[in-house]
């Protein structure tokens, strides 16, 4: 781990080696693609994006960011992989959305513009960082007081286990294999502790159901492995 940066070297690394990939839906991206439009109809429904200045923390290729400001907010993404922002500018070319992209930290963009954004998102990171409550934290010191942070993460438990990393990774294959450290698995009691200690209060914990076979996410009660998280910064 990085103090500074709160990053696994070797999960740059190994995002960074298929990063050219990102926009392919039918790569190893494919489950994000798939997931997507769930998880933004999610966040739109309870952000009302249009007009809103929103950061997307582990932008990666950009596939959420590019969402959102497709839906009229100002977008900023930030991440530590300096290949798959150089594939999210890229396909700015080809959609032409404007979005600033930053090779930035969470804890080191919370320093430079404390509480300046709207709304903040940070989903399928946490899993991949060595310290989750330092990300949260600097979510947290990003949004305004009374702007809400969305986060999703992967539950810990048998069943997670062994969907999301021995179905998706070994038997169906949608995933490379070592994409998940089940270790870093956060339940959503613990994630939701993570807010409150950083000055943010719990609004909804949700599932979101992947089917592989049909290519669709659901938002829904199901919290056994993909959840979403939404809390608010208090005023």
């Amino acid at each position: 781990m990085n103090a500074s940066t709160n990053a696994d070297q070797q999960e740059l690394d190994k995002f960074g080696e298929v990063a050219h990939r990102w926009w392919d839906p039918n790569s190893e991206f494919r489950p994000l693609h798939d997931i997507n439009p769930a998880r933004l109809g999610w966040i739109d429904r309870h952000a009302g994006l249009k007009g809103k200045s929103v950061i997307d923390i582990g932008c990666g290729g950009g596939l959420l960011s590019e969402g959102m400001a497709a839906l009229g907010a100002q977008v900023t993404g930030i991440d530590l992989s300096e290949k798959a922002l150089a594939i999210a500018r890229l396909h700015l070319y080809e959609s032409g959305h404007t979005i600033d992209y930053r090779l930035v930290s969470a804890e080191a963009m919370a320093e430079a513009a404390p509480a300046g954004f709207d709304h903040v998102t940070c989903l399928e990171m946490l899993e991949h960082v060595p310290d989750p409550a330092s990300t949260v934290a600097a979510c947290a010191r990003l949004v305004k007081p009374g702007g809400q942070v969305f986060l999703s993460t992967l539950n810990r438990n048998t069943k997670a286990y062994l969907v999301a990393v021995l179905g998706a990774e070994y038997l169906l294959n949608l995933l490379p294999r070592g994409t998940h450290d089940y270790a870093r698995f956060l339940k959503p009691a613990e994630l939701a502790r993570l807010c409150r200690d950083a000055g943010l209060d719990v609004l909804e914990i949700t599932g979101l159901r992947y089917n592989p076979f049909s290519r669709e996410g659901k938002v829904g009660a199901d919290t056994d492995i993909n959840y979403l998280l939404r809390a608010q910064r208090r005023a």
